[in-house]
């Protein structure tokens, strides 16, 4: 019999305290050694040997006997003085915890009911519960009808607890509270924990709170019932070790001789060796009824914290006992977490299996696991750096190559973390491998001064296998941290581009060579500017003195290597144009005060000498950018060179415009029969001109004289190549952007702003001329160029004190207006199919399209923004506005900033061309359909949802839109009655049905009595089909709205798929402005729709919670039931369908916490009705269209997107410095 059964409390430890007495001096004898035991599992049964444990969630507690209290609170520190509580005592921290737990053991030798007493109000009190268990209630009541009771004592007034108070004291104390728990079991594994009473009430109280419906007790009890379980799972450790040498010693004395064997001894040793194993399968029993009673509930809780307490406990179970918890009945649950939705669990998931992966030892324990659950969760997420870490650095073998290349491939993810811990994986497996004695040599054989070429040789294979060679710089800075010495080899990369072949042995290929060109120009953009790349932070930070110093250092390397070996590279390559283009990025770099205080003006001779003839060479507008930004840099005034690099440059200029100007001469002469040469020579020294004009100012040779003079012949003649009128259009722009710099720099005289704006007004007029050319490159750029001058020369040129500059300003007539509004019709809102259908059979078709995309994109930004800026006159936005539905997914986003800006700067002319928008529509449709429209059509269908959408853009504040929304009634009024049926007057008018697209917001006051005007007594007493939408929208007026077209802000935002953008229910919309109808240019807008404003947007109600017995939570209901987004793939369900791995105990992972859907919520009631939560959190993960960046509307952040400077802005391949010191200039604000 155990001890524990057969002595009273205060004689066990003494009997226990003997019996290791007896053996103590034969434990030092023998070896210790583990026994194989069998490992516990979930489901371990209850020894044979052991009466019944009592379930804790239906265990009364039942005390005969209670003293030394005062109402139910044991005092501590003497009679009469304060009570202080073990809360407080834990709290405080003032006393050692070793005391703390040793008195409490001795006031449970005393009076065991008033200790547990006073640890159950201690877990009470923990959880921030202003009440108290009282020695009647403990006495008379089930655990929960207490836990019921105490519930009720919450504070109503917050909801913070213990452990999510901040605070360094609340810190400190929920280290105190693990503290306490971890060494109340270690002082009582040997005695207090085996007597069936202490751990039975504590499991049960601890049960009971961990399925509260409040949050505190849930939380609370969750990580005290796993630090308890941490606490048993060593005390179960240990007691294996004791069986382990008890069972060797038995054995050695038994297989002793029989003189010399210790019957005594040997019974003794039997006798230790079953109350070890009695003692072995009481803490089983408890460590079941944890893990089965609050593990395998809370590790699925609605609170992320809980989640993630469970799952690092059962971590520590596994490293701590791996015999007994590393198996698949535990490791199953750490691998279905892996998918859960807040990454702090997943977080915890990942540290909890780096502990393991770091021991060798545990690999074969491992290996099922690591092949069904690697790559599970998605590493992409940015707090997934410790999957690949926990792979790297302990799971190498485990691993397949196939698995290796999907670890590889992430030093490309856009997440920083994830992409170093890939880099440190592929520099142990790539670069880590070789023989630097094998290295050396070859590095001498060849003459190299460093060993490090086959490294980077397989550096550049890895590249250029991963075929991602636009992401180089990503690839860098993934192994920036882990391979720095090797990346920063510059003379070795340099070695490799610059030998010749010797020996027959293997040089490097054309393509390796442009790669190890991109990756070597990256490790110096990286050395130079110390952060990484765009897209891989969140901004340049401040560097630390170290690394200032470490930049300085970098730099100055690389300028005395690539001052001398720069020119050499680029004499090699100067006939590869992608090669070279790199090379010329290498010098924005440079320490450029090293060539005057090392003397090394000779090799700035050889740079500029290389440069000259890249550029006779080159044609391609990113080579000759590339020498263009070059120059630029070299010529910065702050450097002694400028001079020398200034002639350099000013001898260049001087010989391509007299070359232009020869060349030009001669094509004009010869008009239609030009030859290819002549083409050839006026547009290769145009593209030269550009691009060298976009970044200096070339305004002293007049370039722009003979580019005006081809745009007019090629206009007169019409047989301009449209390459050369697509030049001579971007060399004119960069000119009138020049001159305008130079007039805001100086003191202008008056003839020097009417030559200004005779210049300007004569390309308008060419740019106008050209949107009606037949090549589409020149009309897209005359268009791009129109709207950055209209934007630049604009009203807003004067503001800032800049009255002088009133004659430069420009304001475009309804002519130019129509024209620009038609250009966009035709060449932006058409059909992706219609524009690809000759891309069809292209393998870079899906290129193609993205490209044509953005193209257009960038359109539509230019107009939008004269728009905006109250350039061309609003209500041409309704053209734009009325295809927000169809055109969603490619413009969506523009569209809907361009409504919000508009609003911000007039309400009511807003409202306006919003209504026409929705007239031209319904118009349309009437000519499609003719009078007799179909209200239940597609189409109809169509024009009430955008009408919806433009509703809600409106906002709720009923003060603010008011007046807007009644202006959009009345007009919409008017237009509804605007034309009489030519059938009779007894039929209803033709634009009636357009009543049924204002029944969206529909509140205003006097609605109904204007409406009235426009009726006939007749009319109101109609009841004919004919009339219902005059019956409907008049009695939405006196009811405040008809309930059926109530949406909700949720279910109408997220139709994306309507009819209306079905391209085979919708028909062709004509493209043009049908003038005489609803023109906007020459008559004001007639009619407009009108919303209403003071209904609130209903959206879906909250669940019914279950009932409640708390009222300490108040949170918002509302946002914990709307209903969230899918549940990410590969989830627990997965698992559960599929054979294999932990099929028998398989269970639904999240079904009870982490519902999507209102379906979820009401089954997960039915399902688990007692262990519900109150706080479901509202989803973080819901996924919505982002809104269109700012910097398509915002002026002065413009140039910042180089996807925008190329075409929305610039419209010119790049304006570089020039279109940033004329938007700084001039400040341009809305």
């Amino acid at each position: 019999m155990h001890l524990s059964h057969a002595k009273a409390p205060d004689t066990k430890a003494y009997a226990l305290c003997l019996s290791w007495s007896r053996v103590n001096t034969f434990l030092s004898l023998f070896y210790i050694a583990p026994l194989h035991i069998a490992p516990l599992t979930p489901s371990l049964s209850q020894s044979a040997t052991k009466k019944p444990r009592k379930s804790p969630t239906d265990k009364a507690v039942g005390v005969t006997r209670g003293r030394g209290k005062a109402n139910g609170v044991a005092v501590h520190n003497g009679e009469g003085g304060e009570p202080v509580t073990l809360f407080e005592v834990v709290k405080l921290g003032k006393s050692a915890m070793q005391s703390v737990v040793d008195d409490w053991i001795e006031s449970y030798k005393q009076d065991r009911d008033i200790a547990l007493l006073d640890l159950i109000n201690f877990f009470i009190q923990c959880s921030g519960c202003k009440g108290t268990v009282r020695i009647e209630m403990f006495r008379n009541m089930q655990n929960a009808e207490i836990i019921r009771k105490m519930t009720e004592e919450f504070d109503e007034d917050s909801g913070d607890y213990p452990l999510t108070m901040p605070g360094p004291l609340w810190k400190k104390f929920r280290y105190n509270f693990c503290e306490f728990i971890c060494v109340l079991i270690r002082q009582c594994q040997y005695s207090i924990i085996y007597d069936e009473y202490m751990m039975d009430t504590v499991i049960s109280l601890l049960t009971g709170l961990s399925d509260s419906q409040v949050r505190a007790f849930r939380h609370t009890s969750t990580l005290a019932a796993m630090k308890l379980m941490t606490a048993l799972v060593n005390v179960a450790l240990n007691l294996s070790i004791h069986q382990d040498n008890t069972q060797r010693q038995y054995e050695a004395e038994r297989n002793k001789m029989a003189g010399k064997r210790a019957n005594e001894k040997l019974e003794l040793l039997l006798q230790k060796r079953k109350e070890l194993q009695e003692n072995q399968d009481e803490i089983e029993n408890m460590m079941n009824s944890i893990f089965k009673g609050i593990f395998v509930h809370r590790y699925r809780d609605a609170i992320a914290e809980i989640r993630a307490i469970c799952i690092e406990e059962i971590g520590v179970w596994m490293k701590m006992y791996s015999d007994a918890f590393l198996n698949d009945s535990y490791l199953k649950y750490v691998g279905w977490t892996l998918h859960d939705r807040q990454g702090e669990v997943r977080l915890k998931c990942l540290k909890a299996l780096q502990n393991l992966y770091t021991n060798r030892e545990l690999f074969p324990k491992l290996e099922l696991f690591t092949n069904r659950f690697k790559f599970s969760a998605n590493v992409h997420d940015k707090k997934f750096c410790s999957e690949v870490q926990l792979i790297s650095v302990g799971s190498e073998d485990a691993l397949s190559n196939e698995d290796c290349e999907n670890v590889y491939h992430l030093v490309y993810s856009a997440h920083r973390p994830v992409a170093v811990a890939a880099g440190e994986f592929l520099h142990r497996k790539l670069f880590s491998r070789h023989d630097p004695l094998a290295e050396e040599a070859l590095a001498k054989r060849r003459g190299r001064s460093s060993p490090n070429g086959n490294l980077i040789r397989m550096l550049v294979l890895f590249f250029l296998e991963s075929e991602l060679h636009e992401h180089a710089a990503y690839l860098v800075d993934s192994l920036w941290e882990s391979s720095q010495e090797l990346l920063k080899d510059w003379e070795c990369m340099t070695e490799l581009l610059l030998e010749e072949p010797v020996g027959g042995e293997e040089v490097l290929s054309d393509r390796q060579e442009s790669a190890l060109i991109e990756l070597m120009v990256c490790t110096i953009r990286q050395a130079a500017e110390a952060h990484p790349p765009v897209g891989r932070g969140t901004g340049k930070r401040v560097l630390t003195a170290k690394e200032r110093k470490t930049q300085i250092d970098d730099k100055n390397k690389l300028t005395e290597h690539f001052i001398m070996a720069l020119p050499m590279l680029l004499s090699k390559y100067q006939a590869d144009s992608e090669k070279v283009a790199n090379l010329l990025q290498i010098p924005q770099f440079f320490d450029l005060d090293v060539y005057s205080a090392g003397r090394m003006e000779k090799h700035l001779d050889a740079l500029l000498k290389q440069i000259r003839l890249v550029v006779e060479k080159h044609i391609e507008a990113d080579v000759l950018e590339a020498c263009s930004k070059t120059y630029s840099i070299l010529c910065s005034e702050e450097y002694t060179i400028m001079n020398r690099v200034d002639i350099a440059r000013s001898q260049l200029i001087d010989e391509m415009t007299d070359r232009f100007a020869h060349s030009v001469e001669e094509l004009l002469q010869e008009a239609e029969e030009a030859d290819d040469d002549d083409i050839y020579n006026v547009l290769a020294t145009l593209k030269r001109l550009t691009a060298f004009h976009n970044a200096h100012d070339l305004t002293r040779w007049d370039l722009f004289g003979n580019c005006y003079r081809l745009l007019k012949a090629g206009i007169e003649q019409g047989s301009m190549p449209e390459q050369i009128a697509v030049q001579a259009l971007q060399c004119s722009h960069y000119s009138i952007l020049w001159q305008l710099v130079k007039i805001t720099e100086g003191a202008p005289s008056k003839d020097d702003l009417l030559a200004l704006r005779r210049v300007v007004k004569s390309f308008l007029a060419v740019c106008q001329q050209c949107l009606s050319n037949v090549n589409t490159p020149v009309k897209e750029q005359a268009f791009m160029l129109l709207c950055d001058l209209l934007m630049i020369f604009s009203h807003q040129l004067v503001s800032g004190g800049r009255e002088g500059l009133q004659p430069l300003v420009f304001n475009p007539d309804s002519t130019l207006q129509n024209e620009l509004l038609n250009f966009v019709l035709d060449h932006v809102f058409i059909d992706q199919d219609d524009e690809n259908q000759s891309m069809e059979g292209d393998e870079e078709d899906e290129a193609n399209k993205i490209e044509a995309l953005h193209k257009r994109r960038n359109l539509l930004a230019a107009f939008s923004k004269l728009i905006i800026y109250d350039i061309v006159d609003m209500p041409a936005a309704a053209d734009i506005f009325k295809h927000y539905m169809k055109y969603y997914n490619d413009y969506g986003d523009i569209i809907k900033e361009t409504l919000s800006k508009t609003r911000q700067t007039d309400k009511i002319q807003c409202a306006k061309t919003l209504i026409l928008s929705l007239q031209q529509l319904f118009n349309e449709l009437l000519q499609d359909q003719g009078p007799n429209l179909d209200r239940t059509s597609s189409h109809v269908s169509g024009i009430k949802e955008l009408a919806r959408r433009f509703a809600l853009t409106f906002g709720l504040d009923q003060i603010k839109t008011r007046e807007a929304v009644a202006t959009l009634h009345k007009d919409g009024i008017e237009f509804a009655f605007k034309f009489q049926n030519p059938r009779g007057a007894e039929l209803p008018p033709i634009n009636l049905a357009f009543l049924e697209v204002l029944m969206h917001r529909n509140d205003l006051g006097g609605g109904h009595s204007y409406l009235e005007k426009f009726m006939s007594e007749t009319m109101s007493e109609r009841r004919e089909d004919v009339w219902l939408p005059l019956i409907s929208y008049r009695n939405s007026l006196l009811t405040g709205g008809d309930e059926g077209d109530r949406m909700s802000v949720t279910s109408g935002s997220s139709s994306k798929t309507g009819s209306v953008r079905s391209k085979k229910g919708r028909p062709p919309l004509h493209k043009k402005r049908i003038e005489g109808e609803t023109g906007f240019i020459e008559s004001s807008v007639e009619g407009s729709w009108l919303m209403r404003s003071d209904t609130t947007l209903q959206t879906p109600g909250p669940l019914q919670p279950p009932q409640l017995t708390s009222t300490v939570l108040r949170e918002n209901r509302a946002a914990e039931h709307l209903p969230d987004p899918d549940s990410e793939p590969g989830s627990e369900n997965d698992f559960v369908h599929k054979r294999g791995l932990m099929e028998d105990d398989a269970e639904p992972i999240f079904e009870d916490v982490m519902m999507s859907s209102r379906g979820q919520l009401e089954d997960m009631n039915e399902e688990f009705e007692d262990t519900m939560v109150i706080d479901l959190p509202p989803s973080r993960n819901r996924r919505e269209r982002a809104e269109l960046r700012p910097d398509f509307f915002d002026s002065a952040a413009m140039i910042e997107d180089e996807s925008v400077s190329r075409g929305s802005v610039g419209g010119m391949g790049g304006c570089g410095t020039l279109y940033v010191s004329i938007l700084e200039m001039f400040q341009m604000t809305p």
